[in-house]
């Protein structure tokens, strides 16, 4: 009897410790779309408890998702994709428009406020270790700024 107990003891452990190593993901969100627009942005708020890196994005609804940065080049605004956002251990980074972010493209219909975008996130840790994460996205307004309004910020 006593095998079978610390068997199951040494399985929760490991079971908390899978979990704890999941990285955070809050306040995901989607910007709405006009008619006819094949692209949109996704943002979020993530979170490791140890050094991990964002991957890669998917979605089953949407053909194309990849990682981008917007960042000033040249004095030009220019967006690229990248191969990985660095996530270090207890920091929060935020994917936000105008810098980071997942990029929704080849949409067949109009993405609109209230809807959910469902995303499957991809990270990596120092030893190459990859796990998944399956995230609903809020689709807001057009308008809707980095913030929600609640924490008194305004876009433009």
């Amino acid at each position: 009897m006593k095998p079978a107990i610390h068997t199951l003891v040494i399985a929760i452990s490991l079971l908390a410790t899978a979990a704890h190593a999941q990285v955070t993901v809050k306040d995901a969100w989607v910007r709405a779309t006009v008619p006819q627009q094949k692209a949109t942005g996704a943002f979020m708020q993530l979170s490791a408890p140890k050094d991990m890196k964002l991957v890669s994005a998917s979605s089953p609804v949407i053909p194309i998702v990849e990682v981008h940065e917007m960042a000033m080049q040249d004095n030009i605004m220019r967006m690229r994709q990248v191969p990985a956002v660095g996530l270090p251990a207890g920091k929060n980074v935020e994917l936000k428009p105008g810098g980071y972010h997942v990029m929704l493209m080849g949409l067949k219909q109009q993405v609109k406020e209230g809807d959910t975008v469902p995303l499957i996130l991809v990270f990596e840790d120092k030893d190459g270790k990859r796990e998944t994460q399956e995230v609903m996205a809020k689709v807001r307004a057009l308008n809707t700024a980095a913030q929600p309004a609640a924490h008194g910020e305004s876009g433009h």
